[in-house]
């Protein structure tokens, strides 16, 4: 139990019966979430109708992050995680993460990284042939649809598929838009047969059938195609090996895939989508990207061996992660009796920590709204803590796709930004939608075909 001589951390105001923080948090997160420092490095909110305590403070989040066994992956939002995408390594607890992670890790060697960079240039390169001059697009859409395609190409590779890959990024895109809000509102309410609660169920019960079912095809023919999913199975894999250890079974390949399919479509697609939409915002990193773009690449797609010279173009990518990673918020459970920020936490307590917090904190950061990708230039980058950017998490749970995501993200941002301009539509308001990802809400942008490439 706490000690009584302890003081409580603050409450932040505004908490409604039942709901919580749930209005704040579902119309402005981003106002909510930045209110909070003001009152302390540890406060009190409300997530429905459970109790959390946010971190505000980044040593206390770099704690949280690096001790994986004391604030395991759990909490209100990791509990919904894997209701809708099962145990994989997004959501496992400690206890099977070491397993899981060494099983799954492979599949994202440096090694395989040229091969499946080759697949997402010929697929980013199809799209970007494919737009029209002066046509005004969801961008959001837009970039769902091509993640969708290099996804499943990447995990998938030559194997057919019956199931077009724009309909696995609907689904993925409902159980992301969900997951958010299912979080936040009271369980009894899952039973209410609303059209929000009937698409949910029927995104996650096709996602499940599609995945499984890929998954029996590969290990039945048990080849290594050079995609993730062979990687995942293995040259084995069968159900009987996968209780020694040794291979992941059938649910588990399961699990990592679905886990896989949500952070390569969606987290992706809005890394690109937030990159289109500050760019035109700021005609002068525009016109800084397009020299780059211009110098570099020949011709489009932008390939594996222009990734160096496009410094650049990584560090807009990196400064859009800054202010709008799409994993934004987070929760941790704790397992055992612990301090934090000299308040002691029982066993069960709820911690949720903000890269969206943590990145535009004045503290890390200069200027911390400002978009100015040159804070990324190595000299300026070296001088700054660990802390200050995480959108990949941090600790032995750091996302082990990153590289893989932010090569995806560069090679894209480059073919797009030597062939198109995009122009902000005049009128249009864009603002951040709370969800599993933050995704920009309303994001429609005129399409141009930049003179240099007029004869491509």
């Amino acid at each position: 139990m706490p000690d009584t001589h302890v003081p409580a951390p603050p409450s932040a105001p505004g908490a409604l019966p039942l709901l919580g923080h749930a209005v704040p948090l579902l119309r402005a997160p981003g106002r909510f979430l930045e209110s909070l420092p003001s009152r302390g490095p540890l406060v009190q909110v409300r997530l429905g109708p459970f109790r959390a305590l946010v971190v505000c403070d980044p040593e206390l989040t770099r704690r949280v992050l690096v001790d994986d066994r004391v604030f395991d992956k759990g909490g209100p939002l990791f509990d919904r995680g894997r209701e809708a995408l099962g145990s994989g390594i997004l959501t496992c607890p400690h206890s099977t993460h070491r397993r899981q992670r060494r099983l799954t890790q492979p599949a994202f060697h440096p090694g395989r990284l040229p091969a499946y960079s080759v697949t997402m240039a010929h697929r980013i390169g199809r799209v970007a042939h494919r737009w029209q001059d002066g046509r005004v697009v969801d961008v959001l859409a837009e970039m769902q649809d091509l993640t969708a395609s290099v996804t499943t190409a990447t995990m998938f590779g030559d194997r057919s598929l019956d199931v077009p890959p724009t309909e696995l990024a609907e689904d993925f895109d409902t159980l992301s838009r969900s997951l958010y809000r299912r979080t936040l509102l009271p369980r009894f309410l899952d039973r209410l047969p609303t059209p929000g609660n009937r698409r949910y169920l029927r995104a996650r019960g096709r996602l499940r059938h599609t995945v499984g079912r890929f998954v029996a095809d590969c290990r039945r023919h048990r080849e290594d195609r050079g995609d993730l999913l062979s990687m995942l199975v293995g040259p084995h894999g069968s159900a009987e090996e996968a209780t020694s250890g040794d291979h992941l079974s059938h649910d588990e390949v399961t699990d990592q895939v679905t886990a896989f399919f949500i952070a390569g479509i969606e987290t992706v697609a809005a890394t690109l989508a937030w990159s289109f939409h500050l760019l035109g915002g700021h005609p002068g990193v525009e016109e800084r990207l397009h020299a780059e773009v211009d110098s570099v690449l020949r011709d489009v797609p932008a390939t594996y061996e222009d990734l160096p010279r496009l410094a650049f173009t990584k560090r807009v990518v990196t400064e859009t992660l800054r202010l709008y990673p799409p994993v934004w918020l987070l929760t941790r459970r704790v397992t055992t009796d612990t301090v934090l920020g000299g308040c002691r936490l029982p066993t069960g307590t709820a911690v949720v920590y903000s890269p969206f917090l943590l990145h535009r904190m004045p503290g890390l950061h200069q200027d911390p709204d400002c978009f100015d990708p040159d804070r990324w230039e190595p000299e300026r980058a070296r001088s700054m803590r660990r802390e200050a950017l995480i959108p990949f998490g941090g600790g032995p749970r750091k996302c082990m796709g990153d590289t893989f995501g932010m090569t995806e993200s560069v090679l894209a941002l480059a073919t797009f930004a030597r062939r198109w301009r995009l122009l902000p539509v005049p009128g249009t308001r864009v603002r951040p939608a709370p969800g599993g990802i933050l995704n920009p809400r309303g994001l429609r942008m005129r399409t141009r075909l930049r003179t240099p490439c007029a004869d491509g």
